[in-house]
């Protein structure tokens, strides 16, 4: 649920996304190849909604996303926990697709990198490097 949230940031489709993933490997589950393992497979699965509602909303809602991500911007200087917090955010929002959803898997949901490869359909070796080009721009995000 919480890697769901933090794709959509949006509770009532992180709950919708939520179920619908359940439902979605409940259906599927006799198809199944146990090679991967059910945990891989079952992020798989929201990622690819997340991907899609993301895509979706975004579509229909581009003018007010980019009034957000100019407002998430804050001036520099600031010293608060949760001005940090903000700051992270928004410098987890900046970044490639895969390098954040990387990130995401392995900070948030605590993923093994090879469980990482098998969600995102990529190797253990390219989970590896997004995750850590991820933490490497997210530094020099800090650092400017």
């Amino acid at each position: 649920m919480h890697f769901i949230l933090r794709t959509t940031r949006d509770r009532e489709d992180a709950l919708d996304l939520f179920q619908e993933t359940w439902l979605r490997a409940y259906r599927a589950y006799p198809k199944l190849d146990g090679a991967d393992g059910i945990r891989p497979w079952l992020y798989r699965i929201a990622t690819n909604l997340c991907l899609n509602r993301v895509r979706d909303r975004a579509r229909r809602a581009r003018v007010i996303a980019d009034e957000e991500a100019a407002e998430a911007q804050l001036p520099r200087g600031h010293n608060s926990s949760q001005d940090g917090v903000i700051e992270l955010k928004a410098a987890i929002d900046r970044l490639p697709r895969k390098q954040r959803e990387a990130l995401i898997l392995r900070k948030f949901g605590g993923l093994e990198y090879d469980e990482i490869g098998a969600a995102l359909g990529c190797s253990n070796d390219a989970a590896r490097a997004d995750v850590y080009q991820a933490v490497r721009k997210i530094r020099a995000m800090e650092s400017v």
